[in-house]
């Protein structure tokens, strides 16, 4: 899908409350009616895998789907897989500090640990969810205990979630969804492809969260993409359900932040066509989004309550 930079900028002219209000509407209501079918074939499929990449809005998508399901009588538990990273060795710190480690590669998930964990859960006998600390690159103890009640649902987020390398579990027994954005904006000649706006969300996100500099974000961009296009991508047919997490609006929200910054890496050339959208939409206000919009996601102080 493609939707034109004056479209949205007429939007936002007429009414630009009422134009937000209106985009989250249709995502709540688009994921409302996935959440409605997942609860029909709940007793078969009582775990649901989630999977996108970088910048996708997975993990407040996963929690939105979760409320959704415990407000229509499903209580739902959501996990992240990046609890199941195996811990790296001494020599594997080092070498990823100099970037010789593949951090992406779904090698370093705990498939046996992760697998058996999700039989059980399936089979209501309880498991003791592992908790991974990203500061010292080891698994640590235990995140929570964890024992499924009739008519509970799980709901399993990671960027590895439709890999049938990481879970065998058999399709029959699992719910799965993939999440990304998938609309393109359009400015006179320019197709925005949806990794660039995935991009912007992950340099507010870095550097609002991570202390990272936009530059260093933008250094990242390409092996962040090689290892989507290696890891990630290649699955996305397997999902039972598709959902895309462009917010209309949320590009003249993200002018605001990152204008200033784009004009400074000129000299980078990935950026020309993200400025130059930029540069044609009229801002909007952080102060518009709602607390329960997705993009909170990366612009933060996010609160979900449907």
């Amino acid at each position: 899908m493609n939707i034109e930079v004056n479209r949205i900028n007429q939007s936002v002219e007429n009414n630009t409350n009422g134009f937000i209000s209106a985009v989250n509407e249709e995502y709540f209501y688009h994921i409302t009616k996935i959440a409605e079918e997942i609860v029909e074939n709940k007793d078969e499929k009582p775990v649901i895998l989630l999977a996108g990449p970088s910048g996708s809005g997975k993990t407040t998508t996963a929690l939105m789907i979760a409320e959704i399901l415990g407000n229509i009588g499903c209580p739902t538990h959501t996990l992240s897989m990046d609890n199941y990273f195996k811990s790296l060795t001494k020599e594997e710190r080092e070498l990823s500090a100099f970037g010789k480690v593949d951090l992406e590669s779904p090698n370093r998930i705990d498939t046996e640990l992760l697998n058996r964990q999700i039989e059980d859960i399936e089979e209501f006998r309880a498991v003791d969810v592992p908790k991974y600390d990203f500061a010292s690159s080891e698994r640590r103890g235990i995140k929570l205990n964890l024992q499924r009640k009739a008519g509970e649902l799980v709901i399993f987020e990671g960027i590895h979630a439709l890999n049938p390398d990481v879970i065998t579990v058999p399709d029959s027994r699992i719910c799965k969804l993939y999440v990304s954005v998938r609309t393109r904006i359009t400015c006179g000649d320019i197709i925005l492809h949806p990794s660039k706006i995935r991009l912007m969300r992950r340099m507010i996100r870095d550097r609002n969260f991570r202390k990272r500099s936009l530059r260093e974000t933008m250094n990242m961009f390409r092996s962040v993409e090689e290892g989507e296009n290696k890891y990630i991508m290649p699955y996305k047919y397997r999902s039972d359900y598709d959902i895309d997490t462009f917010m209309a609006y949320e590009m003249n929200v993200y002018r605001e932040s990152l204008m200033n910054d784009l004009h400074e890496m000129a000299d980078i050339s990935e950026l020309a066509d993200v400025t130059e959208v930029m540069e044609n939409l009229l801002p909007v206000s952080i102060e518009n989004v709602p607390r329960n919009s997705l993009i909170r996601e990366f612009l933060g102080k996010g609160e979900f309550k449907y």
